[in-house]
C-alpha cells in the first residue's frame, strides 16, 4: 500500500482491526486483545470484563489518566467491536482483506465502526503524551449488533471501576454530524402453541399461525395509527414511531394444523412514547390471543419474550458536550437519527452523550461497505482537537 501526506495516520490501525472477522456470531476477543495488548504496550492499564454468559465476549476499557494520576471525570469515546453478518451479500473484494479504491476504504466494518476505534487507537500515543488535565476513556463493546448487549455491562463497568465521566462520544457513523438523539430499539419474540391435527380435522386443532396472523395485522395496525395519529418529533426523518414483524416461522407441510408459529416483531420509538408501556400493549395483546386459544384448547399458550430493550437518546440541544463536540470539529445537526446506538444506555447512566463519529450510516451492513479516506482524517482532526481540549 502506497502512503501519501494525505494518508490518514490511523489508517494502519484501521485495516489491521477490519481485517479480524468479529462477526457478532463469533468471539470479538480477537480485537480485545489487541487493542488491550497496543494498550500495555504503551504502559497503560486495560481492563477486559468477559460476558458472564459467553467467555467469548468482553467489554474492554482503556483509561488514559490525567497528568495528575486521576481518572475521574474525563471523556469516554465509545465503540462497539462487532460487525454484522456478510452471508448472501454480493461482494466485489474479501469483506475481511480491505481495499483502498477511489478514496475509499472497503471492507466489513469499515465504517461501523472499527474506522472509529482505529483513529482512537491510533492516537493513544498522543493522549498519553499531552499531560491531561482529566482523563479519556476508550470503551468497546461486544454485541450491539444483537441489541446492544455489551452496552448494558459496560457502562456498569465504568461505574464499577469508580470512573465518573462527564461526557462520552459514540463515534457510530454519523458523517461526522453531532447528533444529540435517536430511536430506541426494542425487539419480541412471540410464540404461538397450538395443537397439532390432520388438516381435515380442524375443529380438533388449534392453527398456531392463524393465531399469529392476528397478531401480525394488530402490530401493522399499531405502526399505521403511530403513522398517521402520531406523537410526532419532527427532528426525525420518519417523525413517528414505527414498528412491523420482521421474521415469522410455521408450519410443518401442508396437510398439517401447525401447532407453533414463532412471531418476531420490533418497535423503534420516539422520546414521547415509553417503550415499556408500548411493550406492555403487545403483551396484553398476546394474552387476549392466548385465552382465545385455551378456549379451543386449555394445553394452548402465548410465550412473549423481550429479545431487546435499547433506550433512545434524547440530549438538549444546548448541553455541555453538544457544544464540546461542535466545538471539536463536529459538524451542527439538528437531526435526530433512526438508528439506534450505545448513546443511550450511556446517558440512562447520567453521562451526557451525543453520537459522531466518521462515515454514512448508509454505507453500514451494506455488501461492499465502505468509508471515506477524509472521513477517517475528519475523526483524527476531531480526537487531536479533544486532546489539546482537554490538555488545556
Amino acid at each position: 500500500m502506497t502512503t501519501n501526506a494525505t494518508t490518514p495516520r490511523s489508517l494502519d490501525w484501521v485495516i489491521r482491526l477490519v481485517s479480524i472477522d468479529t462477526t457478532s456470531r463469533l468471539s470479538n476477543l480477537p480485537v480485545i486483545d489487541v487493542v488491550a495488548e497496543e494498550a500495555r504496550r504503551l504502559g497503560l492499564d486495560p481492563k477486559i470484563s468477559p460476558n458472564p454468559d459467553d467467555p467469548q465476549k468482553a467489554n474492554l476499557l482503556i483509561t488514559v489518566p490525567a497528568a495528575d494520576g486521576s481518572t475521574g471525570a474525563g471523556v469516554v469515546l465509545s465503540g462497539h467491536t462487532d460487525v454484522v453478518p456478510v452471508d448472501g451479500q454480493d461482494w466485489h473484494s474479501d469483506p475481511f482483506t480491505p481495499e483502498i479504491r477511489d478514496g475509499k476504504l472497503f471492507g466489513r466494518g469499515t465504517c461501523d465502526m472499527k474506522g472509529f476505534i482505529g483513529v482512537c487507537v491510533a492516537l493513544l500515543p498522543d493522549m498519553i503524551a499531552a499531560e491531561l488535565t482529566e482523563p479519556i476513556h476508550l470503551a468497546l463493546s461486544y454485541d450491539e449488533e444483537l441489541g446492544c448487549l455489551g452496552g448494558d455491562q459496560i457502562v456498569k463497568d465504568i461505574a464499577n471501576l469508580g470512573l465518573t465521566p462527564r461526557a462520552c462520544i459514540v463515534g457510530e457513523p454519523s458523517s461526522m454530524r453531532v447528533i444529540t438523539g435517536h430511536k430506541s430499539v426494542n425487539q419480541v419474540k412471540i410464540t404461538f402453541h397450538g395443537k397439532a391435527a390432520h388438516s381435515s380435522l380442524t375443529s380438533s386443532g388449534v392453527n398456531a399461525i392463524e393465531y399469529a396472523a392476528r397478531m401480525v395485522t394488530w402490530i401493522r395496525g399499531r405502526a399505521d395509527g403511530w403513522r398517521t395519529d402520531g406523537p410526532f418529533d419532527d427532528a426525525y426523518e420518519l417523525p413517528y414511531t414505527t414498528t412491523g414483524t420482521n421474521m415469522i416461522h410455521g408450519g410443518i407441510a401442508t396437510n398439517t394444523v401447525p401447532d407453533l408459529c414463532v412471531v418476531d416483531a420490533e418497535f423503534r420509538s420516539i422520546g414521547a412514547v415509553d417503550p415499556y408501556v408500548a411493550m406492555a400493549e403487545y403483551e396484553a395483546y398476546a394474552r387476549e390471543l392466548e385465552a382465545l386459544m385455551q378456549a379451543e384448547d386449555p394445553a394452548a399458550r402465548v410465550d412473549v419474550e423481550v429479545m431487546a430493550v435499547v433506550p433512545g437518546l434524547d440530549t438538549p440541544p444546548g448541553a455541555e458536550t453538544v457544544s464540546l463536540g461542535r466545538a471539536l470539529g463536529g459538524v451542527p445537526s439538528e437531526d435526530k437519527v433512526t438508528y439506534g446506538t450505545e448513546a443511550g444506555q450511556f446517558s440512562g447512566a447520567g453521562i451526557e452523550t451525543i453520537v459522531c463519529g466518521p462515515g454514512d450510516i448508509a454505507q453500514a451492513h451494506t455488501a461492499n461497505e465502505w468509508i471515506a479516506l477524509d472521513q477517517i482524517r475528519a475523526c483524527e482532526a476531531f480526537i487531536e482537537k479533544l486532546i489539546a481540549h482537554l490538555a488545556k
